[in-house]
């Protein structure tokens, strides 16, 4: 069997950042799937599942409802090794033309008011809704902001080769 995609990256030499992952066409439209790395593979420890599922739960709600990307949105979701998430937009698109929606998604998360129930946080609408942690979120979160959000360098939106 081949190897799929995402296993041919070198994980060695990626740094946090946001790359494109793959671009597949569903007849003429294009796909464009993104990795977005949160923390540096096999160097710093992966985040923890309820960190993780709160970010999930408020960018996939963010994106669905924004404006601008909500009909370009196709997915939102983490990545199974807890370095980071995909997503996935209709369009053919670079790494540098979805850093503007990522801040603001992040400032999204960043900004959720802790008394607030997350979105689909509840036991009909989430298959394990207690496991959750907004605070941890924002921590992840605040670390890709400023990371790569806040300074995108082409080292953090260009996989190494």
């Amino acid at each position: 069997m081949n190897k799929i995609a995402s296993f041919t990256v070198n994980h060695l030499d990626l740094l946090t950042g946001v790359y494109v992952s793959r671009k597949d066409y569903i007849g003429d439209v294009c796909l464009t799937t993104f990795d977005l790395r949160f923390t540096r593979p096999n160097e710093e420890p992966p985040m923890d599942t309820p960190g993780i599922h709160s970010i999930e739960h408020l960018v996939a709600t963010f994106l669905r409802n924004h404006a601008e990307w909500a009909e370009k949105t196709i997915y939102f979701g983490p990545m199974g090794c807890r370095t980071g998430f995909y997503v996935i937009f209709a369009g053919d698109l670079k790494s540098e033309d979805i850093i503007g929606i990522l801040r603001e998604a992040a400032d999204y998360v960043l900004n959720y008011d802790d008394n607030t129930p997350i979105p689909g946080y509840s036991p009909r609408d989430c298959g394990n809704y207690l496991d959750n942690n907004l605070k941890l979120a924002k921590i992840y979160m605040r670390k890709f902001k400023e990371e790569v959000l806040d300074n995108p360098v082409e080292e953090r939106l260009s996989y190494p080769q």
